[in-house]
């Protein structure tokens, strides 16, 4: 048996450590941009590659972490990430930097996979919900670095001596951490399961994947359009619109704080998806700006448990290893967040804003049709549950 209070903390900060990372890389992209002399086009290759990188390492990790254990993979990883993040304030030319994105990409995709195994692989070992949780701590790492960079910028803080501080401090934590984590190899594997590149792949994994990409779609519309939406046919002005992203990523770290101790409740998983359905459509269909920034604040927090909660359920299907169906979905969520904004932005180029934001609100309802991940009475896990 592992330490419950020790493994649980353990993961949980390796999702705060990998957020503050991540998010201090994405804060910080103008200052990228400027720093590097890059052009647009070159900006958004580094985006792309950054983005393959991801997708790629998210299919390997799953096999590799499921061979030699998370807890390897994730003690890499958090070393290997802050060095990469100081690296591309110091890239000697614009070339240099698009390399070390990519590299960056690559690191971030196989930690968030391995990061999600070793919670799932966690959860399952101690018979209870700690999905919300870790997600919350990512979230709550968005908010921090997104607060400390505009802070540091306000002060005239150097992109240089910002990164190089961070990066110090999260080298250290990561290796701190590292030390902490449970090692999951052991029981990530189930007994006979396929460790290969193309295991996994399942009905209930395609139809878990397709629920976690229309999950993302929505989320992008509400973090990459929402604003613009209030703005741009609401009148708001651009405080107020602002404020709509706040409000989600707000209600959604809300949910996701008490989303543990609520998992075991039936029907959790609808109740969540209709929540976010009535947010969207209060948040797209009422014309007043400010009750509109509530409905994407009800969004949030019904949407908050439906990811982790998918996660859990991905998690304890069988056929393959914890980490490699973990690796699989995350394959799917990336995906929706990589697709999501340029799609709604297509859309919104050939129907307008304000009817494609509409057409989030049947894509919510649908994701509430698919059957609910479930767990015993009382709250404990069920190793062989199956949500479909």
């Amino acid at each position: 048996m592992i330490d419950s209070q020790l493994a649980r903390r353990a993961v949980t900060m390796v999702f705060l450590l990998n957020g503050l990372t991540l998010s201090t890389y994405i804060v910080r992209a103008p200052s990228f941009k400027s720093a590097h002399d890059l052009s647009d086009a070159r900006f958004g290759l580094s985006g792309l590659l950054f983005a393959l990188a991801a997708l790629g390492c998210m299919q390997a990790v799953g096999p590799l972490a499921a061979r030699v254990g998370t807890r390897a993979v994730l003690r890499t990883a958090l070393t290997v990430m802050p060095i990469l993040l100081v690296g591309l304030a110091f890239a000697p030319g614009p070339w240099w930097y698009i390399g070390g994105a990519a590299v960056l990409g690559g690191v971030h995709g196989a930690t968030d996979a391995a990061m999600n195994a070793s919670a799932v692989a966690v959860e399952r070992e101690l018979g209870r919900p700690i999905l919300n949780g870790c997600h919350a701590a990512w979230s709550v790492s968005a908010v921090i670095a997104s607060l400390s960079t505009a802070a540091l910028a306000h002060f005239g803080v150097t992109l240089a001596t910002h990164l190089t501080v961070a990066g110090a401090v999260l080298l250290v934590a990561g290796v701190l951490i590292g030390r902490q984590l449970p090692d999951t190899g052991r029981f990530a594997q189930e007994p006979g399961a396929a460790v290969s590149i193309r295991s996994g792949w399942s009905r209930p994994l395609l139809v878990l994947g397709l629920t976690a990409t229309a999950l993302m779609i929505c989320e992008g519309a509400a973090l990459g359009w929402g604003g613009i939406f209030l703005y741009e046919a609401r009148s708001a002005s651009l405080s107020l619109a602002a404020v709509a992203i706040t409000a989600y990523t707000g209600g959604q770290t809300l949910g996701r704080l008490a989303g543990d101790r609520l998992s075991h409740r039936p029907g959790l998983f609808r109740a969540g998806a209709l929540t976010a359905a009535a947010g969207f459509t209060v948040a797209v269909l009422i014309p007043h700006p400010g009750v509109a920034v509530a409905g994407f604040a009800l969004a949030g927090l019904g949407s908050s448990v439906l990811v982790p909660l998918t996660f859990s359920a991905v998690g304890r299907l069988p056929g393959a290893s914890t980490a490699t169906l973990t690796s699989r979905l995350t394959t799917f969520t990336y995906s929706g967040i990589l697709l999501g904004p340029a799609l709604i932005g297509w859309v919104a180029d050939h129907a307008g804003l304000a009817t494609t934001m509409i057409a989030v609100i049947p894509l919510m309802l649908l994701v509430a049709l698919v059957p609910r991940p479930r767990t015993e009475r009382g709250g404990r896990l069920s190793p062989t549950a199956s949500p479909i």
